[in-house]
């Protein structure tokens, strides 16, 4: 190999890809609002290995089962495993965190490098018995021992419940309840380039000072905030990927699958399937 193809190897961003609140049930192939959340999900994988079969992580940020059930977690193990990409994932409000943890066992280690430039650390922000969310001085202490020994690289941040509302003008009381302990540590360290969640059901890309403040939508169903109240989006599922660049830059984007395709095969009320 030549240097300079070398040089431009080097120089080739990492990519991630990014699943959220994928509600899987007990029981397979169940509705939950009026979707088959497993049939979504598996479509969302597919379209994920047609489109960006070459990633370097696929990251899970929470809701991964809707009932906390072993069952749910053994068949989101087998469909991830069928993106033949290393996993990394974390625990949602609606999640059993010792079942998620037994099921996927080093999926679910909170700190991965991820090309010769990057970091990601995943936080737990589950709080039992609630669906808001908060960082407890474990998990502060984490994020700073993780930062603290990353050396040179710069550092991705997931979480599953939001730190910012997504709505200016709406009262969210499932979001982070003390993202200030976030940001106070996330100002102490400018590595930090991105803060990724999932939990909103909805995506969202905005900036607080330096750093990249990115939402996904789920696998399953959508949400959507209109006159003051929390409803049901009808839009498609999706994933995001993110590419890291090695100089701290990122290019990111979302992409759904086809709106009617997806209706037809997971939302039996919209399509009802065939005996």
């Amino acid at each position: 190999m030549s240097s300079a193809h070398a040089a431009l190897l080097d120089e080739q961003p990492s990519l991630l890809i990014h699943l959220t609140d994928m509600h899987l049930l007990e029981e397979p192939h169940a509705t939950l609002l009026g979707i088959d959340t497993e049939a979504s999900l598996q479509a969302v994988l597919r379209q994920v290995r047609h489109e960006m079969p070459h990633a370097d992580l696929l990251l899970a940020t929470g809701d991964l089962a809707q009932d906390g059930s072993r069952a749910a977690y053994r068949r989101v193990r087998r469909l991830l495993e069928r993106a033949d990409l290393p996993v990394r994932c974390l625990p949602g409000n609606h999640d059993d965190g010792a079942g998620l943890h037994a099921e996927l066992g080093g999926w679910t280690a909170p700190v991965t490098d991820v090309g010769p430039a990057w970091r990601v650390v995943m936080l737990d922000s589950t709080v039992q018995g609630s669906d808001a969310g908060h960082l407890d001085a474990a998990q502060v202490e984490l994020l700073e021992q993780a930062l603290a020994h990353a050396g040179e690289r710069h550092v991705l941040v997931a979480l599953h419940h939001n730190p910012v509302p997504v709505e200016t003008d709406w009262h969210d009381a499932m979001m982070l309840d003390n993202a200030q302990a976030l940001f106070r540590v996330l100002a102490e360290r400018p590595q930090v380039r991105v803060v990724l969640w999932g939990h909103v059901h909805r995506s969202f890309d905005r900036r607080r000072h330096s750093l990249r403040m990115l939402a996904t939508p789920a696998t399953s169903f959508q949400f959507a905030v209109r006159g003051g109240r929390h409803t049901l989006d009808p839009v498609a599922p999706g994933y995001r990927w993110l590419k890291l660049y090695r100089d701290g830059s990122l290019a990111t984007g979302v992409r759904r699958l086809n709106l009617a395709a997806w209706q037809a095969a997971c939302v039996p009320d919209t399509q009802p399937r065939a005996a």
